[in-house]
């Protein structure tokens, strides 16, 4: 069975619609883990629209688990991590007009970059995942920049409007967790994996971590974060 880490990203984003102090995502976190999560996610914005680093230092103090923080590659970005030390970093593309990550990594364009961030993290003794789109180049060229784990982007798989389309996706995924277990890559998936399309990926016996956010969250609204922690967890097994 694959982990589950959870993203408390939009438990942020509600309170600063307000700009107050509740909810605050630390609280949400401690109940995630738990509920029987196996990591929070949480990532750390140029713009600061939801997670602000005060979350993120205290997070490092109280999560019993694991602390996954997704980030740009950015000289900021790299010292903040090198600070915090979370468990891993993963590195996604990051666009200040977007509603949410919009896909992979251009590994290969962005190469130098972030092969000296990687470099850089490595040598403070955090490991390393980048967020990529499942294509097989992107995945070699991940291979070569040093990182250890790849998180393959489940985005145009979860909004797939008919089965067909769905099913032809799978296969892509299928063939990036081939490619990526053939070069000893570690793989998680995520991105907007929720509580009907998730057993799909879930049943990959290579994925080793799914990264959820946003059903997860939303569902918590409805039902309270415990129950819906533990509705995914089932779903997963």
């Amino acid at each position: 069975m694959p982990r589950l880490g959870v993203n408390i990203d939009h438990v942020a984003t509600v309170r600063q619609a307000r700009g107050v102090i509740y909810p605050d995502p630390v609280t949400a976190a401690g109940i995630v883990e738990l509920a029987g999560a196996d990591g929070i996610v949480c990532h750390l914005r140029e713009d600061r629209r939801h997670i602000q680093d005060r979350d993120l230092r205290i997070l490092r103090e109280i999560i019993q688990t694991r602390l996954n923080l997704e980030m740009a590659a950015t000289e900021e970005m790299v010292r903040i991590a090198l600070a915090t030390k979370p468990d891993i970093v993963t590195l996604v593309p990051e666009k200040r007009e977007e509603l949410t990550t919009e896909g992979g990594l251009d590994v290969i364009k962005f190469f130098p970059s972030l092969k000296k961030a990687i470099q850089r993290l490595h040598k403070g003794g955090i490991p390393v995942s980048l967020f990529v789109d499942p294509k097989k180049e992107q995945i070699k060229a991940s291979e070569e920049t040093g990182a250890e784990t790849i998180e393959i982007h489940t985005g145009h798989y979860c909004n797939a409007e008919t089965l067909s389309r769905e099913d032809e996706e799978l296969k892509r995924i299928l063939d990036a967790v081939a490619e990526a277990s053939h070069r000893n890559l570690q793989i998680a998936a995520g991105h907007g994996l929720n509580y009907v399309n998730v057993r799909r990926i879930a049943e990959i016996k290579e994925i080793e971590e799914l990264n959820i956010g946003h059903s997860i969250i939303g569902r918590a609204v409805l039902v309270g974060m415990d129950q819906a922690v533990r509705e995914m967890i089932a779903l997963i097994r």
